[in-house]
Formats: structure tokens, C-alpha cells, sequence
């Protein structure tokens, strides 16, 4: 695999254009989480995540690396499929933590993709097969770009205003 400033441009336009897939998980995902944890999550509308998918690659060290999980994962395939099994959750959780940022941000991706991936699982049409999408890690692939856009978003309460453990220097 060559990563180039083109191929970044172009993987930037194949996550944005799979919106229509992405944000449904992503939103699933929330309404999943939202009663485990008896809370309530704003859902996401198509635009906000593509806004967000400018975002990612505005920064190109993270738009380079996104690029290289994604095409891994687009273009996985493993004869049996659970062989491989692995190393497309490895990638998968990487793609997600890449996408959510920093530090807790990214544990937490890693954490929610698990979860989210459970709940993807489906089968090619013959457009995604001969695009390389029908692969093992396509649907690892779409639950990481949820899982991390879910979490980068806000929309949780815990996320919103000042955290209570931070110190003021100040004082």
C-alpha cells in the first residue's frame, strides 16, 4: 500500500460519502449505549458527520493514519473469515481511536467499536463486492468510523461543561 496526499483526498471523500451507512450505526450505537446507561444521547444528523469527517482530515498525521486503518480494513479478507478475526478488530479499534482523538477519548472509541461491531454485521451487494467492500473488515471498517465519530461528537451529558476533576492552578 502507497499512502499519498492523493489517496488521503480520496479516502477523506469515501468516509464522508459513507454517511448514509456510518451515521445509522452511529446512532444506534447512542440509543444502544443511552439505555445501558439510562441516559439520553442526541442523535446525529448526516451533515454533522461529515462536517466532522473535515474535521479528522483537516489534521493530515491523523488523516494519514485513518487513510492506511481504513484501506487495511476496506481490503481485508481472510479465506474463512475467522482467522482473521484479530486482526480486523485490532484495526477496527485503532480506526476508532485515531478518529475520537486523544486520551480518554480514544480508550473510549476502542471500547464503544467492540460494542458497536457486534451489532454490524451484513452482507455485500455486488457494487460493495466489486469494490472491495464485500472483504471481512468492511463491516469492522463501518463500525470503526461509528464508534469513532460517536465518540468525538458531543450530545453526552457527561461531556457537556466544565469536568468537576479539573483543578484550577490558581487556587
Amino acid at each position: 500500500m502507497r499512502v499519498t496526499p492523493e489517496t488521503v483526498r480520496e479516502e477523506h471523500a469515501r468516509v464522508r460519502d459513507r454517511a448514509p451507512v456510518v451515521v445509522p450505526i452511529l446512532n444506534d450505537t447512542r440509543d444502544r449505549l443511552g439505555d445501558l446507561f439510562d441516559a439520553e444521547v442526541d442523535r446525529v444528523a448526516e451533515e454533522t458527520y461529515r462536517r466532522e469527517v473535515d474535521a479528522v482530515f483537516a489534521d493530515g498525521e491523523v488523516g494519514v493514519n485513518v487513510t492506511g486503518y481504513a484501506a487495511l480494513l476496506r481490503d481485508l479478507d481472510v479465506a474463512g473469515d475467522y482467522p482473521g478475526f484479530v486482526v480486523d478488530e485490532v484495526l477496527g479499534r485503532e480506526l476508532a481511536a485515531a478518529i475520537a482523538g486523544g486520551q480518554p477519548l480514544s480508550l473510549l472509541a476502542q471500547a464503544t467499536f467492540h460494542f458497536a461491531d457486534v451489532h454490524v454485521d451484513r452482507d455485500a451487494t455486488a457494487e460493495e463486492d466489486a469494490a472491495g467492500a464485500g472483504t471481512a473488515g468492511a463491516d469492522d471498517l463501518d463500525a470503526a468510523l461509528a464508534a469513532g465519530f460517536q465518540t468525538r461528537l458531543p450530545g453526552w451529558a457527561w461531556r457537556e461543561g466544565e469536568s468537576p476533576f479539573a483543578v484550577d492552578a490558581g487556587d
